[in-house]
């Protein structure tokens, strides 16, 4: 019926989207096989010719009526689901790419899509009028105009709670929890009451290790509102942080009898089980996360640790790599790799995986550490010596900052620096 009334036009923005989340519930971005019942009460069969897809029925209701900012986070699911679908939306999105719902949308699929630096470019540039802030984020995904509407011109949204959620998940994704604290504080600050997205602030606080906070953020959680999933994540870290585990393990099962599709509470319940010694209760918790969603790359993480745990070096390199494939700028994934295949006597991939994490800046010194043993072994002694060197660099930076990791440089070129 759907089907027919958008043939005959008779469909507005509203009666599309909802054309739209039909499709993409029946058949996902392509018009697939479906069965003889569906295809009868759809009044259409597989190889209809019309090729409607969920994508082009969302972009129809978007140029409508742009202010849908469901249509939006359909559309934004379709794109991370399938990214070669990119180029399409792009193209017929083109004639509102000034628009700044546009751009709610490109930060959106950026965060999405881990490309948080252009996430952070965009947002600048909507909040506070940064002229030259969209440059670097042309360089990946969709298109950023280069010149927004006039409104946006002058940071129209400086005020935004919703882009400052943004900054600050696109902040503590690339691990730079200093400037994701900040922006989670002030965030709190002008909107005492939310809960939204202080699940993140709680792990940004646990990190930090800044326990007092942790217990002020989970009491005030618990006074707004206790029934809520990030309640419990908050509590839950709460008690992780004490080494109660057994209580947090409680809290995280709470979160999830309230929203069973909850990424974070799944992966942390992993961590606790991890924690309590139990492989087998990790590793479902780990899996029931990546069958939730398989850009999950903490679960991934999480599955390497256990198996490596497990002494199962060939099923944690396996989990390992798939991390690194979905966070690939991120140090710690590389490290881990390497330490499969040095358990594995491949010691010259071990070799280029830790150079690898060593010019992602290996905050936490650990393959600096392995890299120059490795170049010791092999009789190398001015790059052991000076890979020694930067490792003690990286254990001072972090008894200074009291953050491991957080000051340390992250460069393409910080490897280089390491071995001449």
């Amino acid at each position: 019926e759907l089907r027919r009334m958008s043939v005959r036009g008779e469909l507005d923005a509203f009666g599309l989207y909802v054309y739209g989340v039909v499709l993409k519930g029946l058949r996902g971005t392509r018009r697939g096989p479906i069965g003889k019942r569906t295809a009868a009460s759809l009044g259409v069969n597989g190889s209809d010719a019309s090729g409607d897809t969920a994508q082009a029925i969302f972009i129809r209701s978007i140029l409508m009526y742009p202010y849908n900012w469901s249509a939006w986070l359909d559309l934004a699911e379709l794109c991370s689901d399938d990214p070669s679908i990119d180029r399409e939306v792009e193209q017929s999105l083109s004639s509102i790419s000034g628009h700044w719902m546009y751009h709610f949308f490109c930060v959106h699929v950026y965060i999405e899509n881990r490309a948080n630096e252009n996430a952070i470019a965009i947002i600048e540039k909507l909040a506070n009028g940064n002229i030259n802030a969209t440059a670097e984020a042309a360089s990946g995904g969709f298109e950023v105009a280069e010149h927004f509407d006039d409104a946006n011109a002058d940071g129209f949204f400086v005020q935004s709670s919703y882009l400052q959620s943004q900054l600050a998940m696109a902040y503590y994704d690339v691990r730079d929890y200093d400037s994701a604290h900040e922006h989670f504080l002030a965030l709190a600050e002008r909107e005492p009451y939310r809960l939204d997205h202080m699940d993140a602030f709680s792990n940004v606080l646990y990190v930090k290790d800044q326990k007092v906070a942790l217990s002020h953020l989970a009491h005030r959680s618990i006074a707004i509102d206790k029934y809520r999933p990030e309640t419990c994540i908050i509590v839950g870290n709460y008690y992780s942080s004490k080494a109660r585990h057994e209580k947090a393990v409680q809290y995280f099962q709470r979160a999830l009898k309230l929203d069973r599709t909850y990424l974070s509470a799944w992966t942390l319940l992993g961590h606790e089980y991890i924690e309590m010694k139990n492989t087998a209760a990790a590793i479902e918790a780990y899996r029931r996360a990546v069958d939730i969603s398989e850009r999950e790359y903490r679960a991934w993480y999480g599955l390497g640790q256990t198996y490596e745990i497990l002494n199962m070096l060939l099923h944690a390199l396996f989990y390992f790599r798939k991390a690194a494939a979905l966070h690939p700028h991120d140090s710690r994934m590389w490290c881990a790799i390497g330490g499969c295949l040095l358990g594995l006597d491949r010691r010259n991939d071990a070799e280029k995986s830790y150079e690898r994490a060593v010019s992602l800046g290996d905050g936490e010194g650990i393959a600096t550490r392995k890299l120059a043993e490795l170049y010791r072994e092999d009789g190398e002694e001015e790059k052991a010596a000076k890979c020694f060197l930067r490792h003690l660099e990286l254990r001072y930076q972090a008894q200074e900052t009291g953050v491991v990791g957080s000051k340390a440089s992250s460069s393409p070129d910080a490897f280089e620096m390491v071995i001449r």
